[in-house]
């Protein structure tokens, strides 16, 4: 039985057991013993606990599995720990799902923050809500950066879900004085990404010599940055942001798609020597609403906070390619969702 009295803070971590979750659990657990992090998540088809195997067994580190949705089982989670902080990462993210079926967007991404805020408010005067965002809402740009300032303008359900629920933390902190902060970030990349996204998608099919599709000419542009320069961003901005104000993340890496594919390529064939795989390359029917580029104005949290993004892209991305190749384990189980049996086998019978 945990003691919650013994921490100075209790961080509820929504959709700790995702890609960007539990590389920052897997950096926070270990450097802040005087916190207590539970890491809530529903655990759909990307949420996998045995991402969490170097924590999972500290003092200072618990699991619930609860859906943002669900009220009542967020009431009961906010009293048993007597929780005092959120980190919201906890979102539908991937544009082709919410492009195909988009109300489970609204009510996770929108609906879910809800519930959190409304139980934030209830602690309003010892309490600090971080809401983890992306770039994707302020929609395509042709040239220049978006800066914290930049209107909104989403393109897709998914953006649009994340804007909604960017403009309720925003009102909570206006209407009750809810201490909020609110992050928007590039793309991400790195170890322990779900393979439905590009870089880990074209890794996967890259080894197994299967065709890597890229929508329309492969030109549209991303600020891409590395999960572990995202996960230090974070930490910076939960205990050193200033109430009420957003903070863009962005490693300043802008690349096309096809460069990123082609790129991982190169490093595959070079690794393993069997190459050219350049040559599975599909380019297919560009997706509705496919914004051209992205590109985030890192300046406030650098001024601030003095952050800045220490991994080079092209050594990033050649570890990450490493990472996946001496894993491909994780990444057969992600495929074949034999990962999702990691909860019922070491954690259902730790409940209660």
């Amino acid at each position: 039985m945990i003691s919650k009295d013994r921490f100075e803070k209790r961080i509820i971590v929504t959709g700790g057991a995702g890609f960007i979750g539990s590389n920052f659990l897997r950096r926070a657990v270990p450097r802040y013993r005087q916190y207590l992090f539970v890491n809530i998540d529903c655990l759909t088809y990307a949420g996998n606990l045995g991402n969490l195997k170097t924590v999972e067994n500290d003092e200072n580190y618990v699991f619930e599995k609860i859906d943002v949705r669900n009220d009542e089982l967020l009431a009961d989670c906010f009293e048993k720990y007597d929780v005092n902080a959120v980190i919201h990462l906890a979102a539908e993210s991937h544009v082709d799902r919410s492009i195909i079926g988009p109300e489970a967007f609204i009510e996770t991404n929108i609906r879910g923050t809800f519930n959190l805020l409304e139980l934030a408010r209830r602690r309003v005067h010892d309490f600090r809500f971080h809401h983890v965002s992306t770039d994707e809402v302020f929609g395509s740009i042709e040239d220049g950066l978006f800066s914290e300032l930049s209107p909104y303008n989403p393109s897709s359900p998914y953006a649009a879900s994340k804007a909604s629920a960017d403009y309720l933390v925003q009102a909570y902190h206006k209407t009750y004085r809810l201490d909020t902060v609110i992050s928007n970030c590039s793309n991400n990349f790195g170890p322990y990404q779900f393979p439905e996204k590009l870089v880990p998608l074209t890794i996967r099919n890259a080894l197994l010599k299967k065709e890597i599709p890229i929508y329309g000419d492969g030109g549209n542009i991303r600020d891409w940055i590395f999960v572990e320069d995202h996960c230090r961003a974070l930490d910076l901005i939960f205990h050193g942001g200033r109430s009420g104000n957003t903070y863009n993340i962005g490693a300043g890496y802008e690349r096309p798609n096809l460069d990123i594919v082609t790129g991982i390529c190169r490093i595959i064939d070079r690794m393993l020597g069997d190459g050219p795989r350049e040559r599975l390359i599909t380019f297919v029917g560009d997706r509705p609403g496919h914004d051209r580029r992205y590109a985030l104005d890192s300046s406030k949290i650098k001024s601030e906070l003095g952050w800045e993004a220490v991994e080079s892209f092209d050594q990033a991305l050649e570890n990450t390619v490493r990472w996946y190749l001496d894993n491909q384990e994780w990444l057969d189980d992600c495929i074949s969702g034999e990962y999702l049996k990691y909860y019922e086998k070491n954690y259902s019978r730790r409940r209660n």
